[in-house]
């Protein structure tokens, strides 16, 4: 999509509906945006004009603002026009505008409310803040009694009654009161894990506040409902978990789990005693606790995020529940990463912002004043002074993207009301229970927002290939995952040859452990290149920091042939098992990736010369992991062995067909499939009662398509196969009248192919030998 020139009559792109509010101004405007930023843009179309606005009667739909304060727009129209509306409302409030209209480009004067500068520390010591935060709460509060205003949200009403209530102004607590009752009795046939959690905040920051218990049935009911939906590893997703304890869908979602775990905490605070709330507590934290030091936290269950500092507001969502939790580390470190996601980082999300806006200033505020005075210097002041309406509410603005996002049209006043009502500190979100981190002074927060620096989405490369090698070098020793990630990745490409020597050296023992990873991740990237690293990264396998074992582990698989040495040690490795240290078997699930991964895993081509009996433990050990990509690693070994070969491990072949992973939903399937794709090659007898079973209990999702290569093994097995029909016909009745969840058509499809599938093996005359598994 080309980037218009309004001034030549070219339209806004068909179906490039995104956007943006203009400030307190009145106004909206559509600019250009391309990869995630708008920094192409140079004119801001009017697609909008409020009644009753500062730009009310000066400005129309149609006019091409140009630029401001009598200058056009050099780098990026948003950030420009956010930082002008804050010099305005910080001095006489007089906004000139660049204007172009009908071949002329007049400026026009829009006057705006004076309301100060934002201070060294704002939101702290801010009369600005205070300010916003008093105007938006008497919009807020009108806004509640507003037709229609019941069915908004859950998660964006539950915000705004906490903002009110975190404003501690009495006379609001007539409208939190009666969004407390709605709270209570709430329910959803729908995404629960979504809304609960935020439900749940509202209602336990309402019993801490005011002591009201008449709330504490409702609160506990839907604690205990959250606590017993969580599946047994510790985790949520879309919905709550089966019968079986398991997640179905997408599986793990942290974006609705990390706000269920907050919940429960404050719910407990507030009086939620049962041991099913603790219980959930301490498996989701001990789930997330894993990503400290290592990234942020990610979608799912997958490797830690280190492309960003943030993944859609979990890094600020894991610096609060820690901070709750007095487990300091590791609210310091997710605070600290909060910090440092800004500008484009912290400017996208999967589907939308909303939730990297939400959560950004509660996670840096724990750092202190000074972090909270940089981060809204850097990004905070300018993006929120742009969200803000003339009438004090805040739209949701999204990311910078030419089409919708899945929060359009959210309320977001109260989300952003909070970030204001952080001095005030009414309530835990905002601060209530003192934060036992170290608080950053002026010079540590911004060293932490210059770690920030140097990416968007559509450039993610120049900033760090424009340093020299040892800047690269000395960044591979940051606290930052991402730092290092991006300054290793930047060594990897460069085409004067980097000194491996200087990298082993950093490596050494008597280093910090975040140095000798970042050594990893640096030679990781240089491939075959690090071959003299080879005997360094094999003594780090013994180190006893885990994920520095990891790391090497991954670089050596990275280095490939020269590395095969190591492979006997990392299979022995594979099948330790630490339950105390670690208890998710998270060293496993990496070794499973490096070594049999069919994308650069050492053995996945090939396990020639390698020792069956060790090779053989480390599979049966991998197949009970419960991790459905770890366990889908293992399909290699199926394809590098004879089926004679095989035979010792059929037992546990039949275990992870039969028994799918806990965790890793998603991922879960393709060890299963594996397995039975061997089965019905080789005519295994068992396969066929585990394909009958699989073609019912598979994965949901994209099981339209997959049930036609199921039931092409079945039949596979020619006459053996009738004994299974019955079942089959029990699988009819449940896709045409039980499955829940999946399209209706797409059911009934399923069903049609079931039945075809009967009819051909009624007619078979096929009649293959079949092979049984002794067990």
């Amino acid at each position: 999509m080309s980037n218009p020139d309004f001034t030549k009559g070219d339209p806004i792109p068909a179906g490039a509906d995104h956007d943006w509010n203009l400030g307190a101004t009145g106004l909206r405007g559509w600019m250009f945006s391309d990869k995630m930023v708008t920094t192409d843009a140079r004119q801001i179309s009017i697609t909008a004009v409020a009644k009753d606005s500062p730009a009310d009667g000066l400005l129309e739909v149609g006019d091409v603002i140009l630029g401001v304060a009598g200058k056009p727009f050099a780098y990026d129209p948003r950030t420009e026009f956010g930082r002008a509306l804050g010099f305005a409302e910080g001095e006489s409030g007089r906004l000139d505008l660049l204007l172009w209209r009908d071949g002329k480009t007049p400026t026009v004067t829009l006057q705006l409310p004076v309301l100060g500068e934002y201070s060294a520390t704002a939101p702290y010591d801010c009369e600005k803040s205070k300010r916003i935060l008093e105007r938006g709460c008497a919009a807020l509060a009108k806004r509640t009694a507003e037709p229609g205003y019941d069915r908004m949200s859950a998660i964006t009403r539950s915000l705004n009654a906490l903002a009110l209530l975190a404003s501690g102004n009495p006379e609001y607590s007539p409208i939190v009161a009666k969004e407390a009752k709605w709270a209570a009795d709430y329910s959803s046939g729908g995404y629960k894990t979504w809304y609960y959690g935020y439900v749940i905040m509202l209602l336990s920051e309402y019993v801490l506040a005011t002591g009201d218990q008449s709330v504490m049935p409702g609160l506990r009911r839907l604690a205990l409902e959250s606590a017993n939906g969580q599946s047994k590893v510790g985790s949520w997703g879309h919905r709550f978990a089966d019968q079986n304890g398991r997640l179905v869908g997408y599986g793990m979602m942290n974006a609705p789990g990390l706000p269920l775990t907050i919940s429960l905490v404050m719910a407990r605070a507030a009086g939620v005693k049962d041991p099913e709330v603790a219980n959930a507590i301490e498996r989701s934290a001990r789930l997330l606790r894993f990503y400290s030091g290592k990234g942020a936290i990610p979608y799912g269950d997958h490797d830690p995020w280190i492309e960003t500092h943030e993944d859609n507001g979990k890094c600020g969502m894991a610096a609060v529940l820690f901070n709750l939790m007095s487990e300091n580390d590791h609210a310091e470190f997710f605070s600290r990463m909060g910090i440092a996601s800004h500008g484009p980082e912290r400017d996208t999300g999967h589907t939308g912002n909303f939730f990297n806006l939400t959560w950004a200033m509660p996670a840096v505020a724990i750092s202190g004043p000074h972090a909270t005075g940089a981060w809204m210097n850097e990004f905070g002041s300018w993006y929120f002074d742009l969200a803000r309406q003339h009438d004090g509410k805040f739209p949701h603005q999204g990311p910078p993207q030419m089409r919708r996002d899945s929060y359009r049209g959210w309320d977001c006043t109260g989300a952003y009301l909070l970030a204001y009502a952080m001095p005030l500190k009414k309530i835990y979100l905002t601060g209530k229970r003192p934060a036992k981190i170290p608080q950053l002074d002026a010079n540590a927060s911004e060293r932490l927002i210059r770690d920030g620096r140097g990416w968007s989405n559509k450039d993610r490369n120049s900033a760090y290939d424009s340093q020299g090698t040892d800047e690269l070098i000395f960044r591979l020793a940051s606290w930052s995952p991402v730092v290092r990630e991006r300054a290793a990745m930047a060594l990897g490409r460069r085409k004067d040859k980097v000194e491996v020597e200087t990298l082993v050296r950093l490596l050494g023992p008597e280093l910090p452990t975040d140095t000798r990873i970042g050594a990893c991740q640096a030679l990781a990237k240089l491939r075959g290149n690090s071959a003299p690293a080879v005997p360094a990264l094999r003594q780090a396998l013994k180190s006893d920091q885990l994920w520095l074992r990891v790391k090497a582990a991954e670089a050596l698989a990275a280095i490939g042939a020269p590395a095969m040495p190591a492979a006997a040690e990392l299979l022995e490795m594979l099948t330790e098992v630490d339950k105390e240290n670690d208890p998710r078997g998270m060293q496993q699930r990496y070794l499973s990736f490096a070594l049999f991964n069919s994308r650069g895993g050492m053995l996945s081509r090939s396990v020639e010369g390698v020792d069956r009996e060790m090779l053989f433990k480390a599979v049966r050990a991998g197949l009970q992991n419960e991790d459905g990509r770890a366990r889908g690693s293992f399909g290699s070994v199926y394809n590098n062995l004879s089926y004679t070969e095989l035979q010792p491990l059929l037992p546990s072949i039949r275990r992870a067909i039969a028994e799918p992973s806990p965790s890793g939903v998603m991922f879960a399937d393709s060890i299963r499939t594996a397995g039975l794709e061997l089965f019905a090659k080789h005519h295994v007898s068992e396969g066929i009662e585990l394909l009958a079973d699989y073609a019912r209990n598979q994965k949901k999702h994209a099981s339209e398509h997959r049930i036609l290569k199921v039931l092409k093994m079945l039949e596979s097995y020619g006459t053996h196969a009738q004994r299974v029909i019955p079942q089959l016909e029990e699988t009819i009745d449940y896709f045409e009248n039980r499955e829940e969840g999946f399209p209706r058509n797409l059911s009934k499809g399923k069903a049609q192919a079931v039945r075809e599938t009967i009819e051909r093996i009624r007619a078979s005359k096929e009649n293959p030998e079949l092979i049984y598994i002794s067990s």
